[in-house]
């Protein structure tokens, strides 16, 4: 699509979005006692506007102007009586005691949430000094996720910046018919576990337009997701998309019904990855989709491992996840590890169904080497050129 196209139907989401959103009333934190001064606690001032837009009979909106407003850890609660636009103009931030808001599960939660807008601006955790306490072995808080949707539904993100979350930037749990538009997610390549996007127990979410740069993954698809959609996303520096970590309980919920198409993936750990437990399992992962895909120096381009352990105390078992239905498709660039394609697979559950049309994934090494596929307890197909060489 040409550019300047390209812009103007941006733009047209961006007005119809806005038509569809726009409130009949409008509740300014400033008006609830918040101060954009960066230093006066407006948790309080935040939860009585969002009460009386959430008791509004009508569509109404809670509003955050210029200014950098600081909040603790908050919970929007819901149901509300009609839609909400939650509007930012300004900044949230977190204090800088990292311990205030550490010590919850979440920074910023919204909860039985129904018809939701949530709108441009910036929150920024304030995380790197509960990094450095966690690389210190100090006694730290468990940490908190910096956005957080729970059992929400009908919920629209677009145009909202996080920074420096102490653990996972955004999380979706037991929620449906969400869609994640032109967010801007980062965090230091070092920082320890801050996840872009982490989905589990969903249906029905699509994100789009996304700039993600963090110290983990992009984007993880956890246990009892399916009817995923991802599109035009920049991933990197961080651990690329993931399915999973799947198998860390034997009666856990499937994935399936994944798409990530049109996207890049610059210096990651991985491209496009599907991680198991080696332990026995009743889940699954099937029908995935990861198609026109550009990887940049990326060390697993393409990647299935079911015996994933990022740490020392590993099960040394054989997963029981079952990977099924994967297609690989129209995926090029460059490969900064000789195995550009990994299939490590369950000795009792192998993965099979796997479907390789059109790869040419190079080998960035000064001694002209070629790219290489390795394959453990896989089968599937191809179609077109592929490099490196399937094993089948």
């Amino acid at each position: 699509m040409p550019q300047n196209l390209a812009t103007y139907f941006s733009c047209q989401l961006v007005l119809v979005i806005s038509i569809l959103i726009t409130p009949s009333l409008a509740y300014n934190v400033v008006s609830f006692g918040a101060r954009g001064d960066g230093r006066t606690d407006s948790t309080s001032a935040f939860i009585r506007a969002w009460t009386a837009a959430c008791n509004s009979a009508t569509p109404a909106s809670v509003s955050v102007p210029r200014g950098i407003f600081l909040i603790r850890s908050v919970s929007f609660v819901g149901p509300c009586k009609n839609r909400i636009l939650f509007q930012i103009s300004g900044t949230l931030v977190a204090p800088d005691n990292y311990n205030v808001v550490g010590n919850s599960e979440f920074w910023i939660l919204f909860y039985k949430v129904s018809r939701l807008s949530v709108v441009g601006g910036i929150i920024d955790a304030k995380g790197s000094k509960f990094w450095s306490c966690r690389r210190s072995g100090g006694n730290c808080p468990r940490g908190a996720r910096s956005i957080s949707f729970q059992w929400c539904s009908n919920v629209i993100v677009n145009g909202l910046s996080s920074f420096n979350s102490q653990t996972v930037h955004m999380t979706i749990n037991e929620c449906s018919n969400m869609k994640i538009q032109n967010m801007k997610i980062t965090a230091p390549s070092g920082s320890p576990n801050t996840d872009g996007i982490h989905i589990e127990s969903s249906r029905g979410v699509t994100i789009t337009g996304c700039t993600i740069r963090t110290g983990d993954d992009c984007i993880s698809i956890g246990p009892g997701s399916m009817n995923m959609y991802m599109d035009n996303i920049g991933c990197g520096p961080g651990h690329g998309i993931s399915i999973g970590s799947l198998g860390n309980g034997f009666n856990e919920d499937g994935v399936q019904n994944v798409t990530v198409t049109n996207s890049v993936f610059t210096k990651t750990q991985n491209g496009v990855r599907v991680k198991s437990w080696a332990r026995p399992s009743g889940g699954y992962a099937k029908n995935l989709v990861f198609k026109n895909l550009i990887m940049r120096n990326v060390a697993n381009p393409i990647i299935i491992d079911q015996r994933y352990c990022p740490g020392n105390s590993c099960p040394h078992q054989s997963s029981g996840v079952r990977v099924s239905q994967v297609t690989y498709k129209n995926i090029k660039g460059s490969s900064s590890t000789q195995a550009a394609m990994t299939f490590r697979c369950s000795s009792t559950n192998p993965c099979n169904g796997i479907r390789l049309q059109d790869i040419k994934l190079t080998y960035v090494n000064t001694l002209k080497r070629p790219t290489v596929s390795y394959c453990e307890n896989a089968g599937g197909s191809t179609t077109g050129a592929v490099f490196p060489r399937s094993c089948w």
